[in-house]
């Protein structure tokens, strides 16, 4: 007789196999539409902000992996459950399944920019679990199957033999395994259709009509710990909602600027590509940040001066007052009409540290607005951008009660020492960035175990739009400390020691670290 466990089993390895084959097929059509990720994204959207906002702090940018794999663990065991009780009645069991790949598809059609192929992938997943389930039973248990699909023998009660009565255990282990198996190398295929789609980021980028300087040498070199000057684009960090990269076709992919203007205008990646385009060195930081946060990073952008763009659509000002913008996958972020008419260095990049943007940060074009939080100014894998007015519609962030305004804030963050790390007596460097976009830091104080504040010294300039490395050279004694850190802008105003959480326009506050000397 299968015992519980081999029933669950068998509901478990369907469901693999099933969603194996709807992730290829995925693959091959709308990687969104993924079962696993249509109801991710679902569970991105449902969540309240605390706990988003807890996720990032707590998990970093591995949020996005663990909440696919807590979603597969509550469909497997919802699938063991459905190959228990399809040991009794297979045609229940395997309702159950398919109620599972329906939800899913329901979830996939419900996304912004969803079709009828979105609905694909979960129909595979139906078709291939209910198959696979019942020919795990039928192959596995060939003299008995699930009772409402048998007609007891002459003679015998009206109740079935128990599925798997008579099944031998190599027939058992023959049935898993090729089950096993089957979901590994179809999975296997999908990934590797994934990776190939991913791929073919090497454009051939446009020439920058102005150039920017070249960057002088940075303090990394000289003080270890500290931030690099340029954050390279493998380091450079990514908070978004997407569960799956986009891949995107160059050839095929163009932008729309529509709503109130004067003309709808549609431009592919090489109508883009032969406007004026700047080089600009900018500095990005995500709202999610606390004081002291990760998620910030200094990179040279090419791109397309973002009013250049608006100008040949013909904005009428006087109505408008967003930039509703929409990526390939529907997510929309609302940028302030304003920050795009004030002549600061907004654009529509291309490329970023002379490559074109790497696929995790927007391929083939993106926004990046210096000044502003990246939830209202930096939409990755842009496709469209409408404008409008806030009354009128509202973006992704702006339905969740996020400001519609976010300019970033003043901000230091020490990089070294790291917090709790055990320093020797002596001369070392306290060290770390600080950012003041579009005025610029003038100076960075330290402080140590709340004594006066004292001077550092700040590293190369590389414009208001870009951070300043800053180091502090320390006689350290001795015990623990506690080391702290703030800026001053150009402007004269210094760094707040008002605490505030990164809801809903951004953090603010000033670093403290304890350090052990010994």
């Amino acid at each position: 007789m299968l015992t519980r466990l081999l029933q669950a089993l068998y509901g478990v390895l369907a469901t693999l196999v099933g969603m194996a084959a709807a992730h290829l097929v995925a693959a091959l059509t709308v990687p969104a539409a993924s079962p696993v990720l249509a109801v991710g994204s679902t569970v991105i959207d449902l969540t309240p902000t605390p706990m988003k906002e807890w996720a990032i702090r707590t998990f970093g940018t591995a949020d996005k992996a663990i909440l696919v794999g807590s979603v597969l663990v509550v469909v497997l065991v919802l699938a063991g459950v459905a190959g228990i009780v399809a040991a009794r009645r297979l045609t229940l069991g395997i309702s159950m399944l398919v109620g599972l790949a329906a939800v899913a598809g329901v979830l996939a059609l419900l996304r912004p920019s969803a079709g009828a192929l979105d609905l694909v992938p979960s129909a595979v997943a139906a078709l291939v679990g209910a198959l696979t389930l019942a020919g795990l039973y039928r192959f596995a248990s060939p003299a008995a199957t699930p009772a409402d699909t048998t007609t007891a023998r002459a003679g015998t009660t009206d109740h079935a033999e128990p599925a798997g009565a008579s099944a031998s255990r190599r027939t058992v282990l023959i049935a898993t395994g090729g089950a096993a198996l089957a979901a590994a190398a179809i999975a296997g295929a999908g990934r590797w259709v994934s990776e190939v789609r991913l791929r073919g980021t090497d454009i051939a980028l446009p020439t920058a009509a102005e150039k920017a300087a070249a960057l002088p040498g940075g303090l990394e070199e000289r003080v270890p710990g500290i931030s690099a000057f340029r954050t390279p684009n493998s380091d450079f960090y990514r908070v978004d909602t997407a569960l799956t990269v986009p891949a995107i076709d160059v050839d095929s992919w163009s932008l729309t600027i529509d709503g109130d203007v004067e003309k709808e205008v549609e431009l592919s990646f090489d109508d883009l590509a032969g406007m004026r385009v700047v080089e600009r060195d900018i500095t990005l930081t995500c709202v999610s940040n606390d004081v002291g946060g990760p998620y910030i990073g200094a990179a040279r952008w090419l791109g397309v001066p973002l009013q250049d763009v608006l100008d040949k659509a013909g904005v009428d000002s006087t109505k408008a007052d967003q930039i509703l913008c929409t990526d390939v996958d529907g997510m929309t972020i609302s940028v302030p009409l304003k920050v795009a008419l004030d002549g600061r260095d907004a654009l529509l990049a291309l490329g970023m540290n002379g490559e074109p943007l790497p696929r995790e940060h927007g391929f083939p074009v993106r926004m990046v607005v210096p000044g502003l939080y990246g939830f209202v100014s930096a939409c990755k894998w842009i496709t469209k951008m409408t404008l409008t007015t806030y009354d009128e519609q509202e973006a992704y962030w702006t339905e969740r009660d996020w400001a519609i305004d976010a300019p970033i804030k003043l901000s230091s963050r020490i990089d070294t020492p790291k917090p709790l790390s055990d320093s020797k007596p002596g001369k070392t460097f306290i060290g770390g960035v600080a950012w003041a976009q579009g005025v610029g830091i003038q100076g960075v104080e330290v402080r140590i175990d709340g004594g006066p504040w004292q001077k550092a010294e700040l590293g190369p300039d590389a414009g208001d739009d870009y951070w300043r490395q800053w180091f502090y050279e320390w006689d350290a004694e001795p015990g623990q400390h506690f080391v702290a850190s703030r800026a001053t802008n150009k402007d004269g105003d210094v760094q707040t020691a008002v605490r505030a959480t990164p809801f809903p326009e951004g953090s603010s506050g000033i670093q403290e670290i304890a350090v052990n000397v010994g």
